[in-house]
């Protein structure tokens, strides 16, 4: 039996390309053990030429696992289906047999059909449902009972938008499947603050200008001046890297933009390092000011109901 990770342990699922492989070689680099969860695996030990290029199917579990050991950092991958709950269990005691804790959890995976309403079949809607908002929830509920047991306050970081109407305008099944993982995260961080959970937090990033990843290679096939509008994805993970360090009052329940994040929280000002184009600009695509949710009646519950101790009670 193996002794547990003197390390904090980070799960981050989608980890096989593009945003969530930065994240996990960025998370090991800053001293965790990763584990490298998405369905891509093979070609750690054939790929030619290694490492290979992060946006494209040559880009797995496997090879990202063997940049970070390659780097010295602590990696192990473990394939996982979010569309199938009994897969993420098995990711998750998978990770507490190995390991013994979890401290972190990322949840990047994410299933895209932009069109009208008109235009989305609704098995695209489902699958879209399956891997945003059900594969999120399921993810979470197998994570939990780990995380809070978290030594250093258990966390979770999950890639959804802030909550604003022009989200919705052509994408509206998109939309409700992102903006549904969002309301988890406000939700969950209610619920760490009535369960007196002070150490814990969920937290909510979405990019403010859009990311080099294999969704936006599409764009810069038919358009390589595209390319100007890019930032590349260590943007998200110094954002990611600076919300798990900074306090849990601070994070929780958040929903918020990288370079937001980093400029307000970080003190960063210059942003041109993460230009994939040295000296363009990118163009923002998120709204400078967003919507507080709340209403002033915000902290009136009326009469609290827990369905949960209630059906416990019938039994």
């Amino acid at each position: 039996m193996t002794p547990p990770s003197p390390k904090p342990v980070a799960v981050v699922i989608g980890a096989s390309r593009g945003i969530g492989r930065q994240v996990a070689i960025d998370l090991a680099a800053a001293g965790y053990a990763v584990v490298v969860a998405a369905k891509s695996s093979g070609g750690g030990d054939s790929s030619s030429p290694f490492p290979p290029d992060p946006n494209s199917p040559s880009s797995t579990i496997t090879t990202v696992e063997r940049e970070i050991r390659s780097a010295g950092g602590e990696a192990t991958a473990i394939p996982v289906d979010t569309t199938d709950p009994p897969s993420i269990q098995r990711l998750i005691s998978t990770t507490i047999e190995k390991y013994h804790h979890l401290d972190t959890l990322i949840y990047n995976p994410g299933a895209i059909w932009w069109a009208a309403v008109s235009d989305t079949p609704l098995k695209r809607y489902q699958l879209m449902h399956r891997v945003n908002t059900e594969g999120l929830y399921s993810t979470i509920q197998a994570a939990l009972p780990h995380l809070t047991q978290s030594k250093l306050g258990g966390r979770i970081i999950v890639v959804s938008p802030p909550i604003y109407s022009r989200f919705f305008r052509g994408k509206t099944a998109y939309a409700m499947t992102k903006v549904a993982m969002s309301v988890l995260t406000k939700g969950l961080a209610m619920d760490f603050e009535r369960q007196g959970r002070k150490d814990m937090a969920i937290t909510s990033i979405w990019p403010a200008v859009s990311i080099e990843s294999a969704a936006t290679q599409q764009f810069t096939r038919k358009d390589p001046s595209f390319a100007r509008d890019l930032r590349t994805p260590r943007i998200f993970s110094d954002a990611i890297l600076a919300m798990l360090k900074a306090p849990a009052e601070v994070v929780n329940g958040q929903l918020l933009l990288d370079e937001d994040f980093l400029r307000e929280y970080s003190g960063v000002t210059d942003f041109s390092k993460y230009a994939v184009v040295p000296g363009s600009e990118p163009r923002r695509i998120m709204p400078v000011e967003l919507p507080d949710l709340r209403v002033k009646e915000q902290d009136d519950e009326g009469m609290r109901h827990d369905s949960a101790k209630e059906r416990s009670a019938k039994l």
